[in-house]
């Protein structure tokens, strides 16, 4: 798991809290928890998806893909009683694709999609319905040159755009070029109400 240092998570938490002092704030633990089921998501898919690519290139990466996200994106969610997903500007999925806030706070993270180490940026804040509240992350997801831009770049391979095509004919999720703002992993972690155990 890989864990931010305390003072670039005080810092983390001042820039992105949600506005207003009565605004419940994230906390360090939903922060970090956020983090590691982040990288437990891309870790897994990308063991997959590296097999895959040695296995049958970026066409077998395709279906791949296609069946494993969502499937790890479901396992995670319930070892952890996290709900995470993947969302996106310019999905390849049409059930990524983002709208009002969401979006908005997106485009944010798509104009600074990294920290200033290099770090993919994150974006926290907490959502409160009555007592119950939701602390989420938005985490970016950047663009690679290798092994991405095979299926995301702005140089796709005919069999590979026939692929892509076949499975999402609706695709927007070609052209990026690296460090750019492919998407982002969204967390959700419910806060329990007071005097729930």
């Amino acid at each position: 798991m890989r864990l931010i240092g305390k003072k670039r998570l005080v810092l983390l938490v001042a820039s992105l809290a949600v506005a207003g002092c009565d605004a419940p704030q994230p906390s360090d633990a939903d922060i970090q928890r956020s983090i590691a089921i982040a990288d437990e998501f891309q870790s897994r898919l990308q063991s997959k998806l590296g097999r895959a690519l040695q296995n049958g290139g970026p066409t077998n990466a395709i279906a791949v893909c296609a069946e494993a996200a969502p499937a790890i994106a479901e396992q995670i969610s319930a070892e952890t009683g996290a709900t995470l997903r993947r969302i996106s500007l310019r999905p390849r999925n049409p059930g990524a694709e983002t709208i009002g806030e969401l979006r908005e706070r997106l485009m944010a993270l798509a104009a600074k999609p990294t920290d200033a180490d290099g770090n993919p940026a994150l974006d926290n804040w907490v959502d409160r319905r009555g007592d119950a509240a939701t602390h989420y992350t938005m985490r970016a997801i950047i663009m690679k040159d290798q092994p991405c831009a095979a299926c995301h770049g702005t140089e796709i391979k005919p069999d590979v755009r026939a692929a892509i095509d076949e499975r999402y004919p609706d695709d927007q999720a070609t052209g990026f070029r690296a460090g750019e703002l492919r998407g982002a992993m969204l967390i959700a972690l419910p806060r329990k109400a007071p005097g729930e155990k």
